[in-house]
């Protein structure tokens, strides 16, 4: 089962991560108990929308860049939940096709000997008469 607040404490902890910044540094800028926040980033603790901005004001991010990033993730999570879940269906090896070739001489306008001739699958042929 797919966790979102699992998904979404992942990626908080990923923005605070690329900061540099502590537990204690953001939990005391977003006015949050460090243990609360630690049990949001950990997906132990559901997070209300008023936790969330405080939060990303303090790591000084758009609510809507941190969904985004916790939508993609959750996409990725349940294309590798369904892929699990289905066994792989093996698909058939496909049997070569090789075209019907026919043969067309050409003779020269010029009345010389000089014949050609080409071998193209029928379909590719579209011969027009001068």
């Amino acid at each position: 089962m797919i966790l979102l607040r699992r998904l979404l404490g992942d990626v908080l902890r990923r923005q605070r991560q690329r900061q540099g910044r502590t537990l204690r540094e953001v939990s005391s800028s977003a006015r949050v108990s460090l243990g609360y926040l630690s049990e949001v980033e950990r997906g132990q603790k559901e997070a209300s929308s008023e936790l969330l901005s405080a939060i990303c004001d303090a790591l000084d991010v758009r609510m809507s860049e941190l969904m985004r990033e916790v939508s993609d993730e959750l996409s990725l999570a349940e294309l590798a939940q369904s892929a699990a879940a289905s066994e792989p269906v093996p698909t058939p090896v496909p049997t070569p096709v090789r075209p019907m070739l026919n043969s067309v001489s050409v003779t020269s306008v010029a009345g010389t000997t000089e014949r050609v001739t080409i071998k193209a699958p029928v379909e590719a042929v579209n011969v027009v008469a001068a």
